[in-house]
């Protein structure tokens, strides 16, 4: 049961990142903020709660199937 939810706390930390941070740093030099982060500025401290933090893609074109939201590149 720990090894179940370690890997649970594994794969939100990496949905947190919502792409990597080479795609956080990007968002940043355009001087904008990430959606989470506008979510933070907008809402009270801990008053929301993510759903589906871990759902993917179902799209099968334009190469999409080969790319993840969770790329690093």
């Amino acid at each position: 049961m720990r090894d179940i939810v370690k890997e649970l706390e594994e794969r939100r930390s990496v949905a947190r990142l919502g792409g990597g941070e080479k795609r956080i740093e990007a968002q940043h030099a355009r001087g904008k903020l990430t959606a989470r982060e506008r979510i933070e500025l907008l809402l009270d401290p801990d008053s929301f709660e993510e759903i589906d933090m871990l759902v993917e893609h179902d799209c099968h074109t334009y190469g999409i199937p080969k790319k993840k939201i969770n790329d690093k590149d």
